[in-house]
């Protein structure tokens, strides 16, 4: 199939946004995704819900057609040919993103870093459809004592910036050294806001008893994946049984006053669409999402971050296999705003690999996509954050599911 002829853009239909407010309402020619995203019924919980769910994670794993060169990827840490062959945007003829952005005479420069994202490690207990790490329970990567610790100092070092400390994976709450980092950290300073990106399912594996009161202990923010309210769309996206277990985890955080009106403790849910379109409107799918919960479940939250599906890794597997991918990269280029730039994660945060390795956004870290002109630059060869101001931010063909419709990032739409 000839791709290039996909990516002409509907100059015509794409407003100009280069000197429009950030409080303009987004208008792009496909951001229409409904908010009825599903309906749905919840069996009532049994006494599987306290069971592990990695066994049937791996079975999940194991049951896909790509197994041989996922467990080729796992073991040798490195992908086939014929897979890094169909992952490569740039052979689906999109544009260079950082030529597109000037000639939209919009600004991407870097920022102070506010955000000092870790993943800490690859492993979890789910391995869902649309997962850009390639998280599940094979992984075995995680961050080591020595390199938290050298995180913990230039944290210290950079704390007239920071005001963020975003801990994810993989399910970081399984990896060895998660509660001494939120220890550690809650003990430099109790202004920082410390965010776990939380499965939710977690929460009910065996020996996360007291998760929940730990989190509420240190006064972590929990950031809670659900793609949706419905159990069919959730277990669809992330597995079997992934939904109740969800709910439940919902419930006991809830309990412990987490999303409750007028408490301290933060619980903010992520919605990911299902398949290869955008998100709806951040704030009408959240009216919808509490009306749902509330009615359904009694669950609370405060907010939802709606985060566009990047195309790459599993997720790009995924759309590929039902021939989406040139269809969807085509849909995330006609729709760049140029009013979604200025939010841009890649901007203030700083995102920190389990080896200690240093990236612009934890989507150019799982694509191995390090600094501009400087890729193995780690924080071990720093003294402080503050070195990596005048670097240029490197891009690539994905950054347009940033930019699209009302743009996208790990704290939700950018507008």
């Amino acid at each position: 199939m000839k791709s290039n002829y996909l990516f002409k853009i509907c100059n015509k239909s794409i407003r100009n946004f280069s000197s429009v407010s950030k409080a303009t309402k987004p208008i792009t020619p496909n951001f229409t995704t409904k908010v009825q995203v599903a309906e749905h019924k919840l069996k009532d919980f049994g006494s599987w819900i306290n069971e592990s769910l990695i066994p049937e994670s791996i079975k999940e794993l194991e049951e896909r057609i790509e197994l041989n060169e996922e467990e080729e990827y796992i073991e040798e840490k490195d992908l086939t040919k014929r897979k890094n062959n169909r992952r490569d945007l740039t052979k689906l003829g999109a544009p260079n993103f950082w030529d597109f952005v000037e000639k939209k005479n919009v600004s991407l420069t870097r920022k102070p870093v506010e955000i000092f994202q870790m993943n800490i490690g690859l492993y979890c207990n789910q391995s869902c459809n649309h997962c850009h790490v390639e998280s599940s329970p094979k992984r075995k990567e995680e961050m080591s004592l020595d390199v938290i610790n050298r995180c913990l100092e230039l944290i210290e070092q950079g704390k007239d910036t920071i005001t963020t400390i975003d801990i994810t994976g993989g399910a970081p709450e399984l990896m060895t050294h998660f509660r001494y980092l939120v220890e550690s950290v809650r003990k430099m300073s109790d202004k920082f806001e410390i965010i776990d990106r939380c499965n939710l399912t977690v929460i009910s594996e065996p020996g996360q008893d007291d998760l929940v009161d730990f989190l509420k202990k240190h006064k972590v923010t929990v950031v809670a994946s659900l793609p949706c309210y419905s159990r069919k769309n959730v277990n669809l996206q992330r597995g079997k049984g992934v939904f109740e277990k969800s709910i439940y985890g919902l419930l006991k955080l809830n309990a412990a006053g987490f999303g409750i009106e007028g408490s301290d403790q933060k619980l903010h849910l992520v919605y990911n669409p299902i398949g290869p379109f955008l998100p709806p409107e951040q704030k009408a799918l959240q009216e919808q999402y509490k009306i749902q919960l509330k009615e359904d479940f009694e669950v609370q939250f405060n907010n939802l971050f709606t985060i566009t599906n990047m195309p790459i890794k599993r997720f790009a597997d995924f759309i590929h296999r039902r021939g989406d991918l040139v269809p969807y990269m085509e849909l995330l280029v006609n729709n760049f705003n140029p009013a979604a730039v200025d939010g841009l994660m890649c901007r203030n945060t700083l995102s920190i690999k389990w080896d200690g390795t240093l990236y612009d956004c934890d989507f150019n870290q799982q694509l191995d996509l390090g600094f501009y002109n400087n890729p193995n630059k780690s924080i071990f060869n720093i003294k402080s954050i503050k070195e990596i101001t005048d670097i240029p931010i490197n891009t690539e063909a994905h950054c347009f599911g940033c930019t699209a419709g009302a743009g996208s990032s790990c704290q939700g739409a950018t507008i």
